[in-house]
């Protein structure tokens, strides 16, 4: 048996919708505790194929990893979430970030105020799956006396969906901490690609934010995304991670901030990448990050490795990891880490 009493897993696009429901699946019945499916790019969006697992499921809880601020009106990223909480009450989970750029400004809904922005936003959805009749003025977030109408069901019960922030920067993980502890959210969803150094600035920072709302720390759920190149290949599953790093540093800034990558390393990928990066550009940028790099802030390498590193993001502060695996073998990584194992 393993080690970790949480565990959720985490997909991307990896992998056809197909697959990733059968992982899900599989993540189950090994005692998973959660699938988060991510929605970063202009590649899949997180609630069509988490409304397909949940069709398929019992009791596994279903996390956006993360859905942005900008692009959904905010009544109707409530009354999303409360459609998927009719499907499989009390399983969904709302994760919610402030996008990145320069992808936000590609779409003509650039990051202005990204703090101000998620207060708002964040209150009036809050509200809404409370179920209450919500008016609001904001600089971004405007709604006059509306309320979610649940034609099934009580109309009065509000809907079981936690709200998770991810945040990455220090200010925003403040305003988490502090909208956790107003009982305007419920958690921070920690990033990947992160050293578990970073957790403990982050955690000084949520516990900052909390005391400003008069909570506490220990009163947030603090489960964090976690890159897992798993393979009985070692040198394989270290060039996999090695790829994503490359492609990550090039392309968000605001991880490449968080992730402490020596700045000669960055430097060296920035003069390779362009924006989209092609293939060949990274084969090239790859080379300058060491295994050293890699496996300080992705967990990489042989089964035993990994269990190993991961520890180190909990005893860290992380609450319960998120694993992403890269290697084709998500069962490994699932069979690995499983707690009922």
């Amino acid at each position: 048996m393993s080690e970790y009493s949480r565990v959720a897993l985490y997909l991307q696009d990896k992998h056809d919708i197909p697959k990733s429901i059968e992982f899900a699946k599989y993540a189950e019945n090994k005692g998973f505790e959660a699938v988060w499916q991510a929605e970063s790019r202009l590649a899949r969006v997180a609630t069509i194929p988490l409304s397909a697992m949940a069709a398929v499921t019992k009791k596994i809880k279903l996390g956006t990893g993360v859905v942005n601020n900008l692009t959904r009106n905010v009544a109707l990223m409530a009354a999303t979430f409360s459609t998927m909480d009719q499907m499989a009450p009390g399983r969904f989970i709302c994760g919610i970030g402030a996008w990145w750029e320069p992808l936000a400004s590609k779409v003509g809904t650039p990051r202005k105020k990204p703090l101000k922005l998620m207060r708002e936003y964040t209150t009036v959805m809050k509200k809404l799956l409370n179920m209450e009749t919500v008016t609001f003025d904001g600089e971004f977030v405007h709604v006059d006396g509306i309320r979610l109408d649940i034609v099934h069901g009580d109309p009065n019960k509000p809907r079981e969906v936690p709200i998770l922030i991810g945040a990455t920067g220090m200010k925003m993980m403040e305003l988490t901490g502090e909208l956790c502890a107003r009982k305007l959210a419920d958690g921070a969803l920690l990033n990947y690609m992160v050293s578990p150094d970073y957790n403990h600035t982050a955690l000084k920072h949520l516990k900052i934010g909390a005391k400003k709302g008069g909570g506490s720390l220990e009163d947030i759920d603090r489960p964090q995304l976690i890159v897992c190149s798993m393979d009985l290949d070692r040198e394989k599953a270290l060039n996999e991670a090695r790829e994503l790093l490359t492609q990550y540093m090039g392309q968000q800034p605001h991880l490449m901030k968080a992730s402490k990558m020596p700045q000669d390393i960055l430097d060296k990928i920035h003069e390779e990448l362009t924006w989209p990066a092609t293939r060949e550009q990274i084969n090239k940028a790859m080379k300058h990050i060491p295994d050293e790099i890699v496996q300080k802030i992705t967990a990489s390498g042989k089964p035993n490795e990994c269990l190993e590193q991961v520890n180190q993001w909990i005893e860290s502060g992380c609450t319960c990891p998120v694993l992403y695996q890269l290697s084709d073998d998500v069962k490994l990584m699932i069979d690995t880490f499983s707690p009922n194992h």
